[in-house]
């Protein structure tokens, strides 16, 4: 199964670290491209994970299994239910610089302390009572109409995209 190849591979690769302050990110989705900036000097091992997750292309066909409009879109699970992930977890990242104080904040969902993987998700407007319970790591820069159009799919009981939307790649761009 492909999702399995995913977790076994993302568990085999090593992170590697990223050097820069702030890494350049295109999230190529079937409803348009996000563009955002990694705030890499303030979330490193968030940032260094992403991007390695990134390179590997883990996230290439995963949905947005969860999209509330007016709070955010969530993305991130090779299996689409929303309890999958990378095969491992890592600590959270808080800085007093990084809030979820505005749209277009792109953090990682988790299921409790220290449980970090590959989700993560993009807010549609501030939502500061996820501050210091879910690490922020980008600002999305270009295409946060994309954000509000996905965040307004029709959806199930559960906030599940109808019919599916996709991250079909994601790409470091200043590489």
């Amino acid at each position: 199964m492909q999702t399995q190849e995913k977790t076994a591979q993302a568990k085999a690769e090593e992170v590697k670290p990223v050097l820069k302050d702030i890494v350049k990110i295109r999230i190529e989705t079937t409803m348009g491209p996000i563009e955002a900036d990694l705030f890499a000097k303030e979330a490193p091992k968030t940032v260094e994970n992403f991007a390695t997750l990134a390179k590997k292309g883990f996230y290439d066909g995963i949905i947005f299994h969860r999209v509330i409009p007016g709070f955010m879109i969530q993305t991130g699970d090779p299996t689409g239910t929303g309890r999958g992930g990378p095969g491992y977890q890592f600590k959270d990242e808080f800085s007093p610089n990084l809030r979820h104080d505005k749209p277009g904040i792109l953090s990682m969902a988790n299921s409790g302390p220290n449980t970090n993987g590959s989700q993560f998700f993009i807010t549609e407007d501030p939502t500061p009572h996820l501050n210091g319970r879910h690490s922020v790591f980008g600002q999305v820069t270009s295409g946060i109409e994309v954000v509000h159009a996905i965040a307004r799919v029709s959806r199930d009981p559960m906030d599940r995209p109808l019919t599916p939307v996709a991250m079909t790649k994601i790409i470091i761009l200043d590489e």
